[in-house]
């Protein structure tokens, strides 16, 4: 790696983790772009090795929740696992996609990434939970019981989020906390820290396949960036103890639309 790429590794490592420690979660959706652009990965490097800045976030930030409470490990476990078929699958056909078409479906992401955190901020409402989460979906003891409309939603929505992962390189949170909320009943600040574990375990499963499909990023820009963006999550996390969270919430929603908007202008047109 060139000094110039070293150091617009750290810039963009540092920027990708403030936004991760500053809003909980999102920033990670950035390393796509920044590795594409800045870094000169191609788009089937670049979704592989962001597993690596998602995966090892996610680890970090489940250890953080769960020393706080936050976390309902079994849960996020089970959902996790049956993600991981998903993040297989999509990791699979990641592999035989082009990377315009690999770019312009992140574009879309970005874009619909974007607009759902607008609209949150409009809103200013999260979801809420509609069931207990004591209640099991399925249980053999003392009587039978399945609540299988749920668990219809439950691999319905864990193998969509497992797929985002494995195909796109991304984390998919935005996705993981209304499922585990809705899904599964669990309250909105115990699912924010169980859609970690659920990360954690997506990323490693579509990381397995995509390394075992002979995908290899820079592996030397990837490990830059995934420490440079730690280092920056810890100020993050300083910052939003000091700042307006609306507003750090508004800078970030800006700057994920303008992204998507010039990842689309970049990579849509090459499809007609």
């Amino acid at each position: 790696m060139t000094l110039s790429l070293l150091a617009v590794a750290v810039v963009a490592g540092v920027a990708l983790g403030v936004g991760l420690g500053a809003l909980g979660g999102g920033g990670s959706i950035l390393a796509v772009p920044v590795l594409v652009y800045a870094l000169g990965q191609t788009p089937t490097q670049a979704t592989t090795g962001s597993l690596v800045v998602v995966g090892l976030g996610a680890v970090a930030g489940a250890v953080a929740a769960r020393r706080e409470g936050r976390v309902l490990l079994a849960r996020g476990l089970a959902f996790g696992g049956v993600a991981t078929c998903g993040a297989v699958l999509g990791a699979r056909l990641s592999t035989h996609v082009g990377d315009t078409v690999l770019m312009a479906a992140f574009s879309v992401l970005l874009l619909v990434v974007g607009t759902m955190m607008a609209v949150r901020l409009v809103r200013r409402s999260a979801p809420t939970h509609r069931t207990s989460p004591e209640e099991p979906i399925v249980a053999f003891r003392p009587a039978f019981v399945c609540r299988c409309p749920r668990a219809l939603r439950v691999l319905v929505t864990a193998t969509g989020v497992g797929l985002l992962t494995g195909f796109l390189g991304v984390g998919g949170g935005f996705l993981v906390v209304p499922a585990l909320v809705l899904a599964l009943g669990i309250p909105v600040a115990e699912a924010a820290g169980t859609s970690l574990v659920v990360i954690a375990v997506t990323s490693t499963a579509a990381l397995l396949v995509r390394t075992g499909s002979g995908v290899s990023p820079n592996w030397s820009a990837v490990a830059v960036l995934t420490a440079t963006a730690v280092v920056g999550s810890l100020a993050g996390s300083r910052l939003a103890s000091r700042s307006d969270p609306r507003r750090l919430a508004a800078a970030f929603t800006g700057l994920v639309l303008a992204v998507a908007a010039a990842t689309a202008v970049h990579t849509l047109p090459a499809l007609v």
